[in-house]
């Protein structure tokens, strides 16, 4: 990985982090510098449109990152149900190993904190959600779900596991997300 590849990819990672553990409005461009240890030359080089530029990168690497799992979890189970309640186990075990802390729900910075500040932002958010629905929906339809069900599917489980998320980190358990997951797989599996 060349030098400038590497000190983009810090600086994403880095605002990324902050974004998520600390939100849009209260991380600050200086901060991603002094903590991607880059010069500040690079950060306007790579997002010359500031920090709305760089939060709209960071939703990407987020989506491209969660849909990545998704489909390995896809990949490895037998059907949709026991796909997403290995996802969900996944990621409470990830939620868990940060100490419930840098780990934020994809709509808790992103969706809610840019959407009402952005435009941009607000449609890089729908195109997330849209996403992950539109993954689980595939998945439903490969088992024989109508389109419209899976759609409708694909929606309440992204609703549940995102309230099941907030719930853990606020009570610092992954219980939440594990119950989460058993009625999400069952809800998956009786999607008819």
């Amino acid at each position: 990985m060349s030098e400038k590849s590497n000190a983009k990819e810090c600086i994403v990672n880095t605002a990324a982090r902050l974004f998520f553990s600390q939100g849009y409005h209260a991380t600050g461009l200086n901060q991603i510098i002094k903590e991607s240890n880059t010069p500040k030359g690079s950060l306007y080089h790579y997002f010359p449109h500031g920090k709305e530029e760089l939060a709209h990168v960071c939703i990407q690497k987020a989506n491209e990152d969660i849909l990545q799992k998704f489909e390995a979890c896809f990949a490895a189970s037998d059907n949709t149900g026991d796909a997403i309640q290995l996802f969900v186990h996944k990621l409470a075990d990830e939620t868990e190993a940060a100490g419930f802390t840098g780990f934020l729900p994809f709509s808790f910075w992103a969706a809610v904190e840019t959407s009402c500040i952005s435009h941009q932002l607000r449609e890089a958010c729908q195109s997330v959600f849209a996403d992950w629905q539109q993954v689980i929906a595939k998945n439903l339809i490969k088992d024989g779900i109508s389109e419209q069900k899976a759609r409708e599917t694909g929606l309440l489980v992204i609703s549940l596991l995102e309230g099941a998320l907030i719930i853990s980190l606020t009570n610092q358990d992954k219980q939440p997300m594990l119950t989460a997951a058993d009625y999400l797989s069952v809800v998956a599996k009786n999607a008819r």
